[in-house]
């Protein structure tokens, strides 16, 4: 059952379409043995992500000028939905890479952007965002790993050393974005640099062995003397805290996006399950309290949707959405744990099997409350927003 949209314009209807037509020709067919095979022996799926690519999807919320699709951020987050229906993992990689591309986009030079950005939006490369660390998670500006310049004065390079980790698409990036320390001033002394994805020096965790999203490729990234040129350092020295959490207001709702679609789906399999599964001689949607619990995960599904456009039209409009994105992380990725929960009750039994995805759904769904700011995290953000 294809979510109702009301897109701003033809052309968001026509991406929307497009990508409902790439998800059931090829992210849907694949997505059960992928995650399964992927349990066991994690594996990214590059080729799904150079189809959306080609398709322009994976650059869409950024200027035409600078290689994007130039669609405002209500019909980016809804392809990101409507990919997460279909994957989440897939539709978290999608995300992810547009956070990356974030720093270069808003706070680089326009020789930074004419040099990096083309190739960044092709469709072809992937990024990879590399903020936290084993110590240094929710509290970013404890952060140990640090660029050291080759001249204090007028440095030509930096020299990355240390750690990074929970990183999707580490080993498997065509570019890392990250974020280290450069003085020892605190949250004003973190920078950002865009890190080529074959920089020598680069080097890899084995893959983190997670509950659930096994196609979304996760381990450390190690910085082992990496030298990176002085002009992929990314807005001013010690300008990477703010850059850091301006991303992440966009970020967020990518996340909010895919977790809305993912609940999407998992009521999408309780409904039809409940039509066609009888008991005592009739369907089980018959019987009211299960009725009634299917029109509570669509008013949660329906209610996170209406959370994260309403964000992404105060951030279209150029206007402050800090506290509208934390409202809508929290929300949509509440909702879709209580969705993927509900889903599985409904299937019963079936439903903590492998037979259906729901149980996929539910250990996927765990971590979206966890990832781009932990729900505290966010309650913590927009209490101090109404308080300050």
């Amino acid at each position: 059952m294809p979510a109702t949209r009301l897109m701003p314009t033809e052309e968001g209807q026509d991406l929307i379409d497009l990508t409902r037509e790439i998800c059931d020709k090829e992210l849907r067919p694949k997505v059960d043995d992928a995650e399964r095979a992927a349990a066991t022996t994690p594996q990214l799926p590059r080729d799904a992500f150079r189809t959306l690519g080609r398709a322009g999807l994976l650059s869409l919320p950024y200027p035409e000028e600078l290689g994007g699709g130039g669609q405002p951020y209500e019909v980016y987050l809804q392809v990101v939905e409507e990919i997460a229906s279909a994957w989440m993992s897939v539709a978290v990689g999608v995300s992810v890479h547009s956070l990356t591309c974030y720093p270069v986009a808003q706070f680089g030079s326009p020789a930074q952007q004419e040099a990096l950005l083309p190739a960044m939006l092709s469709g072809d490369q992937l990024g990879a965002y590399c903020l936290s660390e084993r110590g240094a998670g929710s509290d970013v500006a404890s952060m140990t790993a640090r660029a050291t310049p080759d001249d204090a004065a007028a440095p030509t390079a930096y020299r990355l050393k240390g750690t990074k980790a929970w990183i999707s698409h580490a080993g498997h990036a065509d570019f890392y974005t990250a974020f280290v320390r450069t003085s020892d001033d605190g949250p004003r002394g973190l920078s950002c640099f865009v890190v080529p994805g074959d920089a020598e020096g680069l080097a890899f965790g084995a893959p983190e062995k997670k509950m659930g999203l096994h196609c979304d490729t996760v381990s450390e990234v190690h910085f082992e003397g990496v030298e990176v040129a002085a002009d992929r350092l990314v807005g001013q020295r010690g300008q990477g805290m703010s850059i850091a959490l301006s991303a992440l207001d966009s970020g967020r709702l990518g996340i909010a996006a895919a977790a809305t679609g993912l609940a999407q789906a998992a009521l999408d399999q309780a409904v039809a399950y409940a039509r066609e599964r009888r008991q005592f001689g009739r369907p089980i949607s018959d019987n009211q309290g299960l009725a009634f619990m299917l029109a509570d995960m669509e008013a949660a599904v329906t209610s996170a949707r209406a959370a994260y456009l309403y964000a992404a039209r105060l951030r279209d409009a150029g206007r402050p959405f800090s506290k509208e994105a934390a409202v809508a992380k929290l929300v949509c990725t509440d909702n879709a744990m209580r969705v993927t929960t509900d889903a599985v009750q409904v299937l019963g039994g079936a439903g903590y099997t492998q037979d259906f995805p729901l149980e996929r759904y539910l250990r996927e769904a765990k971590v979206t409350q966890i990832f781009e700011g932990t729900n505290q995290i966010q309650r913590l953000v927009i209490s101090r927003q109404l308080l300050r």
